[in-house]
């Protein structure tokens, strides 16, 4: 888009990138210019458009860890348990900046302006409803600990929401040298507990009087809901499966930090999926088997029918630890998504889609991390669910918009890809699948889409209503309302900032390189 702006504009953008001051392991602080990074990942960039500006230490197994702790199988189960038992059981920019390569010129600046901001609304319900989920599981241990003694209230789980937001802001702050040393680690803790778990209450069911067959498991169906027929309840249950296993484009967000990405990054997405698609199966048989009678579990003091499993089957002890270690995992996916929902900020403001762009592509030097695009993510995390002072049942809704607008945004690169034909194959694809497989992920979240804004319970009331079409509906009115103010007379899409053999020579940057290093030190921001 770079061709759409004039002169001074181009500069102006192009100023923004070339150097970064960051911090390693051993607390040194050097200034890394770009044309020093790994060839094959600054000719990506390139191609791609921008100059990377973010150091890449994810190889192999941190990036498969990271992708595997976006869905936090164990812990996001957990937390969203109840709404299959109510129903009825048996770059940067990812796909924003997607749409500029499947889409024709005319149609860019619009197409990527709603992708983006349905991407944005997906991410900030993500963290927002994850950390939501953390409070709760930290405090269904404490009351299991004084024998439900203690009942947490809402505006507790608010406090503790809102203490452990500020914890993954914190973190996030952090380099990405730590951030991927972090990461690594978790997906051999995260399958460690799952098998384990799995295995103490499948023996121990039996004793504890919470076992039931295989017909039950397979065949029973209790609808709760309200709603006929059964077969239109049970499809309420997708909720749980779908906030499980969302969010999966996170590790698109972080191929700016990731080594050879055009490969690693949609192997890690396909391979975590797999995993997640495969093991949450097994998990829910599990703990269908083990949950004992769904009436008891679901009226749990903590209001959380998984940690009440837990507790049934393995005691006091046993119930303590498995929550611990859900909670534990649950924090690792608000690690994880918090990176990615941080540098879906940069990469937006990078191309001036949010308000007070200039403000958000800060990189601190020390740590070479957007740090304020971080903390403003963490702001509107917590402010979301502050909701839940007002309105428990609006909480839910937040857990449904994450699903929704996510999907959303992944389905309408897919559909361009479709309509348009100018998709390119990169190294990692579906071979003559492709197109058979992207047709199907339209139709099937179009139908999914359609269940997650109705009411999960009639007759629908106040403390039934689903919110989730209020904050979909929230956030398009003011991204469409911002197109019209601002967007419209600016915005053309995803910005060029680097093209292969543009002209810079390492002589003439030898020869600015005193202010650069100046300019870094001075400003905290990626220069040129």
């Amino acid at each position: 888009m770079a061709d759409q702006l004039a002169p001074a504009d181009v500069r102006r953008r192009k100023s923004s990138v070339g150097a970064v001051e960051m911090q390693g392991p051993n607390g040194t602080v050097k200034t890394v210019m770009l044309e020093d990074m790994n060839a094959e990942d600054r000719l990506l960039a390139e191609q791609f458009g921008y100059k990377p500006v973010m150091k890449r230490e994810f190889g192999y197994l941190s990036t498969f860890s990271f992708a595997v702790s976006i869905s936090g199988l164990f812990s996001t189960v957990a937390t969203t348990f109840s709404y299959p038992l109510y129903a009825a059981y048996p770059t940067c920019g990812g796909l924003y900046y997607t749409i500029s390569r499947t889409t024709p010129k005319a149609w860019v600046p619009s197409l990527s302006w709603v992708t983006g901001w349905l991407n944005l609304l997906g991410q900030v319900a993500g963290v927002a409803s994850s950390e939501w989920g953390a409070a709760s599981l930290i405090l269904a241990a404490a009351s299991m600990g004084t024998d439900f003694a203690y009942v947490p209230s809402v505006g507790q789980t608010v406090g503790v929401m809102a203490g452990l937001t500020v914890i993954t802001g914190l973190v996030n702050s952090l380099s990405t040298y730590w951030m991927e040393k972090m990461t690594k680690t978790y997906v051999i803790f995260h399958v460690l507990v799952l098998v384990t778990c799995s295995i103490a209450l499948l023996a121990l069911s039996h004793h504890a009087g919470t076992n039931h067959t295989a017909k039950f498991v397979f065949t029973d169906v209790d609808n709760t809901s309200g709603w006929t027929p059964t077969g239109w309840s049970f499809l309420f249950g997708f909720l749980s499966v779908s906030w499980t296993m969302t969010d999966y484009d996170a590790t698109a967000h972080i191929t700016e930090e990731i080594k050879n990405p055009e490969l690693k990054a949609p192997w890690a997405i396909s391979l975590a999926m797999l995993f997640t698609y495969v093991a949450g199966w097994l998990f829910n048989i599990v703990l269908c088997f083990c949950m004992g009678d769904i009436a008891d579990i679901l009226a749990s003091p903590m209001e959380q029918p998984v940690a009440q499993i837990f507790y049934n089957v393995l005691g006091k002890g046993g119930g303590i630890t498995f929550t611990v270690c859900a909670f534990f995992i649950i924090k690792f996916v608000t690690f994880t998504a918090m990176q990615a929902l941080g540098r879906t900020v940069f990469a937006f403001s990078r191309d001036q889609l949010v308000p007070f762009s200039s403000v958000w592509v800060k990189i601190l030097p020390l740590t070479g991390t957007p740090i304020l695009a971080v903390w403003v993510s963490v702001f509107f995390c917590i402010a979301i669910n502050l909701i839940g002072l007002g309105s428990y049942t609006a909480i839910a809704g937040v857990f449904n918009v994450c699903a929704i607008a996510l999907d959303w945004s992944y389905c309408i690169p897919i559909v361009c890809k479709l309509c348009f034909g100018k998709f390119e194959r990169g190294p990692w694809h579906l071979g003559k699948w492709s197109t058979a497989i992207n047709i199907w992920a339209c139709v099937w979240t179009l139908f999914v889409s359609i269940i997650f804004v109705m009411p999960t319970a009639l007759p629908v009331s106040a403390e039934s209503m689903n919110y989730a079409i209020v904050y979909l509906g929230g956030i398009l009115f003011f991204s469409l309302v911002y197109w019209f103010i601002r967007g419209k007379k600016f915005y053309t899409g995803p910005l060029i900032e680097a093209q292969a053999g543009e002209g810079d020579s390492q002589q003439s940057r030898s020869s600015n390189e005193d202010d650069v290093n100046r300019k870094t030190e001075k400003e905290g921001q990626v220069i040129a």
